[in-house]
């Protein structure tokens, strides 16, 4: 086991270090918590066109097993926790690509949405960003954000918004 964390402590930090000089990649800032490869401070800072969380700064950990890239890293946002359909309240993101391989119980997922090898942090980080730009309310997380953003988008409500700015206040420490 020690031979395999190893191996994955490398993986992980040619990762990191890839992440890093990736120029293309704006809106994204990544550091080691104390020096540990398995644990990632992220700083995502999301552009103006985002419809509710734009100008927002959340700060969010990665944190990968000592299984990866054959299990999925687990991804959970600091406070301030944007009020989101597809992020829990505890601040841990729901999102397909981030449940472990092979069939939903449930069928909800197909196998080839589920974590594959194939994914790294960097896709993990923009399908995020995404998620933020676009919430997906089919299975939601926060039961509460799926239904103000339906009611948002169904009648013109303007309470999801709202607490969504709120939240981005937060983050820029103006709350």
């Amino acid at each position: 086991m020690a031979q395999r964390s190893s191996a994955t402590a490398g993986l992980l930090l040619r990762q990191f270090k890839e992440l890093q000089r990736a120029k293309y990649l704006t809106g994204i800032s990544c550091g080691l918590v104390d020096d540990n490869a398995f644990e990632w401070e992220v700083m995502l800072m999301i552009s103006d066109d985002c419809k509710y969380y734009g100008g927002g700064n959340f700060r969010c950990h990665l944190i990968f097993p000592p299984t990866y890239p054959l299990m999925p890293p687990t991804l959970a946002f600091k406070t301030p926790i944007p009020f989101h359909p597809n992020i829990y309240p505890d601040g841990r993101l729901c999102i397909s690509i981030l449940h472990p391989p092979g069939d939903d119980q449930y069928g909800y997922e197909s196998a080839s949405e589920r974590w594959s090898p194939v994914q790294t942090p960097e896709t993990i980080l923009l399908s995020t960003i995404s998620l933020l730009h676009s919430p997906n309310d089919e299975s939601p997380a926060n039961i509460e954000a799926a239904k103000l953003w339906r009611e948002e988008k169904n009648n013109g409500d303007k309470e999801f918004r709202k607490r969504c700015r709120k939240v981005v206040r937060e983050s820029l420490g103006e709350d």
